[in-house]
């Protein structure tokens, strides 16, 4: 296999849309493709190295770390980012209880940490704070302290369990 073929084509489904694209060879990250190819900066990079969780999407409603995971390794999987949470101009939830509670600052870490808030309420809609703080572990936040941050996706359970989305 020739790994410094140029200009490859594949097709991704990203927030719900298929999207074919070119891209240079097999050893793309997600993330590059995600930021460089597709515009779509909302997913950020810090580490590049998979060890600071801005990076964060959902890959088959799973947490995927993107600046770790090769573009041609998640084909025809659905991909969502933080681009798609929102739905017809109105924030998810989670998004709205980010705002909502403060636990937005810089803002670097928060759509990695809001993506990954969204895969444990999608996996276990009431959590405890102990499970919350276990599940984001992995995502680093320099500015708040986490304490908005476990609030806010507290609150966000509580809304989705009532149903107000």
């Amino acid at each position: 296999m020739n790994f410094n073929q140029k200009n490859l084509e594949y097709t991704f489904n990203i927030n719900g849309e298929t999207i074919e694209i070119a891209i240079e060879g097999p050893q793309v990250t997600l993330a590059d493709l995600l930021r460089e190819k597709l515009f779509m900066t909302g997913t950020k990079e810090a580490c590049r190295c998979g060890e600071c969780g801005s990076c964060t999407v959902l890959v088959d409603n799973k947490p995927a770390l993107s600046c770790s995971t090769l573009a041609v390794a998640v084909r025809g999987k659905e991909i969502t980012t933080i681009e798609g949470l929102a739905k017809g101009g109105e924030l998810h939830p989670i998004q709205q209880a980010f705002i909502d509670h403060g636990a937005i600052q810089c803002g670097f870490c928060s759509p990695g940490m809001i993506l990954m808030a969204k895969a444990l309420l999608d996996a276990n809609p009431d959590p405890s704070e102990l499970e919350i703080k276990e599940y984001i572990g992995g995502n680093l936040c320099r500015c708040t302290g986490y304490i908005k941050i476990i609030e806010a996706i507290q609150a966000a359970a509580k809304t989705m369990r009532k149903g107000d989305m």
